[in-house]
């Protein structure tokens, strides 16, 4: 059985769950946030080790074959392109087909925020180099310099090198089979997961307050993932549906666990088996992603945000306003790393308290509703991240038809 019909099956059962479990039970949704918190743990289990010695050895071999900067090149322009793309047409649908304002209920409330990008520039080079390794996981840049670093100490003389480049190679492939196992164990933890997800949903649904918002975030994921991201690659000469098809898998898991590390082993492994992104190519382009590319969650905290100041007012945003709102979230979207499981509220907490003139809390606002807009982020981040390495792949040469009989 695919993994995406594992994933469909488990989150169907898990939905029914949520809905027939009793509603607002302290002990059903304390019970089902430990599981969650468990089936996370899980999921993110094998990403390190994937992320490391994967893209030492894809580094290596781009290097070797004088086309790292090139490819890289091209990530990062893809990368800005599509974020300014998401985060603009976002606004756009904002503005042109408002959702209903939502009453200002719970302004009073505190909050912490968990943002600093000085710190994340600072956790990059920790006094020990090999201190990388032995991190939570979450923030996996300084795993990628470390990567880099590595690859490039393995050019130096070949005569010493080889046994360590055959070990990182050797261990590459392991985890990378080990991830494989993992996300066919993700049919059980969507339950887990998607359960949890459905008690949060008919918490807040049933006050009425946040559905016009809720769907409108809905309606343009779907359009922008079903829609307009094909459309873009029918127009670059790419295979659009069988390109999304093969990370269907890892899009429904990112939407239910609203983590992107939790997603990172079946998103590999579906790279590779369905994709048909090689090795050197993927593991870059996806460590490049995973780390800047951000963009569908600060075009939901976009979204969000705008909702919110017509929220508390009824005069509208002047044109600066729009590109501050737009500038900032551009910048967000490359500052979110750290956020690996509240990357879209975070990016909404910083528009408030950045745009001031009393809107400083108002992300609180939404705070019953955190955990869709992160599903929403996160579902669209991985999305891209699959397509954009599926683009700079097939552009680069590292792509190869894989037959969809033959999809995991």
């Amino acid at each position: 059985m695919r993994v995406w019909i594992k994933l469909i099956i488990g989150s169907v059962f898990g939905l029914l769950l949520g809905f027939l479990l009793p509603e607002n039970h302290p002990v059903v949704t304390n019970m089902f946030a430990f599981l969650q918190k468990l089936a996370i743990g899980i999921g993110r289990y094998t990403a390190l080790p994937v992320i490391v010695f994967s893209l030492t050895i894809g580094i290596y071999e781009l290097r070797q074959d004088g086309k790292f900067w090139s490819l890289l090149v091209r990530a990062v322009l893809l990368l800005s392109g599509v974020s300014v793309f998401v985060i603009a047409l976002g606004i756009g649908v904002t503005l042109f087909f408002p959702p209903g304002r939502i009453p200002v209920l719970i302004e009073q409330q505190s909050g912490e925020l968990l943002f600093s990008p000085a710190q994340n520039v600072l956790d990059i080079f920790s006094p020990n180099m090999l201190s990388v390794l032995f991190t939570d996981g979450v923030y996996i840049f300084p795993l990628c310099v470390f990567a880099f670093f590595l690859a490039s100490g393995l050019r130096y003389d070949r005569n010493y090198t080889k046994p360590v480049l055959s070990l990182i190679d050797s261990l590459s492939r392991i985890f990378f089979h080990i991830a494989a196992f993992f996300s066919e164990m993700l049919g059980l933890l969507i339950i887990v997961l998607s359960a949890y997800w459905a008690l949060q949903y008919r918490e807040v649904i049933g006050t009425g307050v946040f559905v016009s918002v809720m769907r409108m975030l809905l309606l343009y994921s779907a359009v922008l993932v079903f829609v307009v991201l094909p459309a873009l690659l029918f127009f670059i000469k790419r295979a659009p549906w069988k390109a999304l098809y093969g990370c269907l898998g890892p899009a429904i898991a990112a939407f239910f666990s609203g983590d992107y590390n939790f997603s990172v082993p079946v998103l590999t492994t579906h790279m590779k088996n369905n994709l048909g992104i090689r090795r050197r190519s993927g593991s870059v382009t996806f460590a490049l992603f995973s780390t800047f590319g951000r963009s569908g969650s600060a075009m939901v905290a976009c979204v969000a945000f705008i909702v919110i100041i017509k929220s508390y007012s009824s005069l509208g945003i002047p044109g600066s306003g729009i590109l501050n709102i737009g500038i900032t979230a551009f910048f967000l979207s490359f500052l979110l790393a750290r956020n690996s499981s509240d990357a879209a509220f975070t990016a909404l907490a910083v528009l408030c308290m950045r745009y001031g003139h009393g809107f400083e809390t108002g992300y609180l606002i939404l705070k019953p509703i955190a955990f869709y807009l992160i599903s929403i982020g996160t579902f669209i981040d991985i999305v891209i991240n699959a397509l954009g390495s599926f683009t700079i792949a097939g552009i680069s040469g590292f792509q190869e038809e894989k037959s969809v009989k033959r999809f995991i």
